[in-house]
């Protein structure tokens, strides 16, 4: 046995006391674990972030689903295009034709007659003109009387009253011919049909009514997020963002973004400056510059499910712990330097301006 100390000797049962050796080692590690939570808690940097669900969208409105629409009242005769297809600016999509077939005939009948009427009106207006003019003449010389002068000119403003309104008429039958020869719905621009509104096809159709849905090539996407009000102060233009898209393969760190696997770069474009309804921000989220490029748009379409995680400030894992458990907002470190930075600025400024005014004033009193 090995020798003890002398005031163990007095203990002679506390001695005799041997600790297991498992507990030893279960002590030390306990010791040794308390001691890397501890660096852990106070040395580990965690990145605050505030998370939002989203969706795929166009950023340009013209790049945006749209719906393409009769131009003139009828029914549809014909369809050019199919579900999936796809069609560059100016294709047909589909015929509309009047249901009276002759209405085109008689437009331009129409027309016609009201082209005569102009001509017949001109000339009796230059007529008219004449007349006013060997008046004058006749007037001057004293063989009217004035009032044959001005009847004259009576009958001129007649003839001008008739040929402005057949005129109108001419711009109306115009207007309703370039209307019904319109009957052709083309692509407003290049895409793939979504839809066909098949029920137009059996009844008749009004101008408006949507005939086929259209989704533009190429667009320019973003991401719409929605972030809650208690975090979108510390959300502005230019933050980072991951992103973790629907249906694509991602392991997110939320205080580790290095370790993610899977994530996209992204930075915040712009914050809507009122909530919505239902109480979120909607934040408008584009590719970061110079960073992995989103998956094509073959395999992430617009509309498709996005979840983000915008970067904030980088505090300790202890503090991160003791605001998660408080239910506190996050750091509000950076936005509070830049305030305390404008009010200095402010500060300072109305210093300067101060003694400006009192020496003003000084002169002003001598």
């Amino acid at each position: 046995m090995s020798a003890r100390p002398d005031h163990m000797r007095r203990f002679a049962t506390l001695a005799a006391l041997e600790p297991p050796r498992l507990a030893r080692v279960l002590s030390t590690m306990i010791l040794f674990g308390a001691a890397v939570v501890v660096v852990i808690l106070f040395a580990v940097p965690w990145v605050q972030t505030t998370s939002g669900y989203g969706t795929v969208v166009a950023l340009h409105p013209e790049d945006r689903v749209q719906s393409v629409t009769a131009l003139v009242p009828g029914r549809v005769e014909r369809w050019f295009v199919r579900d999936g297809e796809t069609v560059r600016k100016g294709d047909p999509i589909a015929q509309v034709v009047d249901n009276d077939p002759g209405l085109l005939a008689r437009l331009a009948a129409e027309r016609a007659q009201v082209e005569a009427e102009i001509e017949a009106a001109q000339q009796a207006m230059a007529v008219a003109q004449i007349d006013v003019g060997r008046s004058r003449q006749l007037l001057s010389e004293g063989l009217v009387a004035r009032r044959e002068y001005e009847a004259s000119m009576i009958k001129v403003a007649d003839h001008r009253a008739k040929l402005a309104e057949s005129r109108a008429k001419l711009n109306r039958v115009d207007v309703a011919l370039t209307r019904q020869s319109a009957q052709i719905v083309r692509a407003p621009r290049d895409g793939r049909i979504q839809s066909i509104n098949a029920a137009a096809g059996a009844t008749l159709v009004s101008a408006g009514d949507v005939l086929a849905t259209l989704a533009p090539s190429e667009p320019v996407r973003v991401i719409e997020l929605l972030i809650d009000g208690r975090d979108i102060a510390l959300v502005h233009s230019g933050r980072s963002v991951r992103i973790e898209f629907e249906g694509w393969p991602a392991i997110q760190f939320s205080g580790w973004p290095s370790v993610a696997y899977g994530m996209f770069d992204a930075r915040v474009r712009s914050v809507d400056p009122s909530a919505r309804t239902d109480g979120l921000f909607r934040v408008l989220v584009e590719p970061a510059p110079g960073a992995r490029p989103w998956p094509a748009a073959e395999q992430i379409r617009l509309g498709a499910k996005v979840r983000g995680w915008v970067r904030l400030d980088t505090v300790t894992v202890g503090y991160e712990l003791w605001r998660q458990l408080n239910n506190f907002p996050p750091e509000f470190g950076s936005i509070r330097q830049a305030a305390e930075a404008a009010d200095s600025k402010g500060n300072g400024a109305k210093a300067k301006a101060k003694p400006a005014e009192g020496d003003s004033g000084k002169d002003g009193g001598k």
